[in-house]
C-alpha cells in the first residue's frame, strides 16, 4: 500500500501510555503523540481542512498566497500543503518563536516575517496586524487565521476527537490539553462529550495569559497580560475556536515547570515531544489530586522536540532564566570560589602611559576601558605594545585612542562550557554584573582555579 501525496498521512497518530512520569497519579494516562504527522504537530490537521474548506467556498484560488500568523507548527501544515497544492506562502510569527521553527517554514520555501512578542494584537507591528494588512496588499491571496476560522476546531471534531475514542474503546473520561488557538481542545472535546457528556475536558494555560481567570470570571482583563516563554499555549485575547462553555476548567504552569518538563518527558518516557506537551503534563500533576484509579487520562503531545532544540533543551538556555541549577560550574559557583576581589578599570579619557603604569603596577595584562562608570571597551599588553611600535609619541594620547571592543558580558548562569569557549585568543577574559549589580572580571585563571578549588 502507498500514498498518493504526504498530506494522506495526516492522523491515525498513536496512543502511547506514560509510565514513569505518571507513577504517583493513581489514573492511566495515554499520550496522544502528533508528532508522527508529516509536519511533527497536531497542526497539519486543522492547516488541511482549512485550505480544503477555502477551496471549496473559492476564497483560496489557483496559485494563490497563503497569509498567516503561525508560531510554526500551523505554518509547517500550511507550507507542506501549500507544496503539494501549488500555493505560495507568507508567515508572520514572533520573535519568542524558536529559531528551529522558523529555519523549518523556510526550509518548504515558505517567507517569514518576525515580528515583536511585546505588543498589543492591535499593534501594527504585532504579527496579528502585519499578516492582516499583507492579505490586504497581497494579490490572490488568502488568510487562514487559526485563530477565528471555525475549521480549526471542525478538523478536530472530524479527526482527533473519534481517534481518541476508538484507541481507548470510548473508556476515556479526561483530556488534557495545552490551549492556544483552542481549536484541539475544543473540536476533539466537543466529539467526545456527544459520546459521553461525563468527558472532563482540563485545558492547560500559562501565566501571561488570559484564559483561565476569563473562563472563571467571565471577566477579560488586561492586567493578567504580560509576556511568557512558554510556546504554543495561552493568548492575549479570545481566539473564537476557544469553546469556554465545553472546556471543565484551566490550570496554569509556570514558564520554568513547563520547560523542565519538556525536557522530563524525553529522559523518562523516550518521547521528543515540545514545550507544550511540558506544559500539558506539568499541568496534570498539579491536578492528580482530582483523579481516580479507574479514570483514563489522554494528553495531546502537539509537537515535536526539534523545535526546541536552542530552548528548552539547551542547558545555557535554562541556565540564563535561572530555569536550571546543577552541579555545573557557573559564572556564580566561578566567583564564590575566588577572594574577592576589586575589579581594575581605566577611564578612557587617562593617557596611555597611564595604563601602562598601572598595568605594570597591578602585574595585570589587560583592564577593561570605563566611559562615565560604564566599561565601553578593554587595552591589553598586544595592544599597547602595537600601538607603540606605530607610534612611540601615543602614550600621551587618551587611552580611547587604542582601546578594543569590550571582554563580553555573560549571565551569572553561564555555564562555565560556554565561558570557557569565549575565552580565547581574542578573548582574555568576561565580565559578568553579580547580583548586586557589581561588574566583575573572570579570566582563564579564575576558571582553573574554580575546578581545582
Amino acid at each position: 500500500m502507498w500514498y498518493n501525496n504526504i498530506l494522506e498521512t495526516i492522523g491515525n497518530t498513536p496512543l502511547v501510555k506514560l509510565n514513569k512520569l505518571t507513577k504517583d497519579i493513581e489514573a492511566t494516562v495515554l499520550a496522544k503523540i502528533e508528532t508522527t504527522n508529516p509536519g511533527n504537530s497536531i497542526k497539519d490537521r486543522m492547516a488541511i481542512k482549512m485550505i480544503a474548506d477555502a477551496e471549496k467556498s473559492g476564497k483560496l484560488k489557483p496559485g494563490g498566497t497563503i497569509i498567516e500568523g503561525t508560531s510554526g507548527n500551523t505554518g509547517m501544515g500550511l507550507a507542506i500543503a501549500a507544496v503539494i497544492k501549488g500555493y505560495k506562502c507568507i508567515f508572520t510569527t514572533t520573535d519568542k518563536q524558536s529559531k528551529e521553527k522558523v529555519d523549518a517554514l523556510k526550509a518548504f520555501g515558505a517567507e517569514v516575517i518576525v515580528c515583536p512578542t511585546d505588543v498589543e494584537p492591535e499593534d501594527p507591528r504585532s504579527y496579528y496586524s502585519v499578516s492582516t494588512r499583507l492579505e490586504k496588499e497581497t494579490p490572490n491571496s488568502w488568510k487562514p487565521n487559526q485563530y477565528d476560522n471555525l475549521s480549526n476546531s471542525a478538523a478536530h471534531y472530524e479527526q482527533t476527537g473519534p481517534e481518541i475514542w476508538e484507541q481507548t474503546e470510548g473508556k476515556i473520561t479526561h483530556l488534557v490539553v495545552g490551549v492556544g488557538t483552542g481549536g484541539t481542545i475544543s473540536g476533539a472535546g466537543k466529539y467526545l462529550k456527544e459520546k459521553n457528556p461525563n468527558i472532563k475536558l482540563w485545558g492547560i494555560d500559562t501565566y501571561g495569559s488570559v484564559f483561565k481567570k476569563y473562563k472563571e470570571t467571565g471577566i477579560m482583563d488586561e492586567k493578567e497580560i504580560y509576556p511568557y516563554i512558554t510556546e504554543g499555549i495561552g493568548e492575549d485575547f479570545l481566539p473564537k475556536n476557544v469553546n469556554f462553555d465545553l472546556i471543565d476548567r484551566f490550570e496554569k504552569v509556570t514558564d520554568k515547570d513547563a520547560a523542565l518538563m519538556t525536557r522530563e518527558i524525553a529522559r523518562k518516557e523516550g518521547i521528543f515531544a515540545g514545550n507544550s506537551a511540558g506544559a500539558a503534563i506539568a499541568g496534570l500533576l498539579q491536578l492528580k489530586e482530582h483523579l481516580k484509579p479507574e479514570d483514563v487520562v489522554v494528553v495531546i503531545f502537539h509537537d515535536h522536540g526539534t523545535r526546541y532544540m536552542g530552548k528548552m533543551y539547551n542547558d545555557d538556555w535554562l541556565r540564563e532564566r535561572g530555569f536550571l541549577e546543577d552541579e555545573k560550574l557557573t559564572a556564580k559557583s566561578i566567583l564564590s570560589k575566588r577572594e574577592p576581589q576589586e575589579m581594575v578599570t581605566i577611564d578612557s579619557e587617562k593617557t596611555v602611559l597611564e595604563a601602562i603604569n598601572t598595568m605594570k603596577a597591578l602585574y595585570i595584562s589587560q583592564i577593561p576601558v570605563t566611559q562615565k562608570g560604564m566599561v565601553v571597551g578593554r587595552v591589553t599588553e598586544s595592544d599597547i605594545l602595537t600601538a607603540l611600535l606605530e607610534n612611540p609619541s601615543i602614550k600621551s594620547s587618551k587611552v580611547s585612542t587604542i582601546q578594543t571592543a569590550s571582554f563580553p558580558f555573560v549571565d551569572l548562569n553561564t555555564s562555565i562550557d560556554k565561558i570557557s569557549g569565549l575565552i580565547n585568543k581574542e578573548n582574555s577574559a568576561v565580565l559578568v554584573e553579580d547580583s548586586n549589580g557589581k561588574i566583575e572580571i573572570i579570566t582563564q585563571y579564575d576558571i582553573i582555579g574554580a575546578i581545582s578549588y
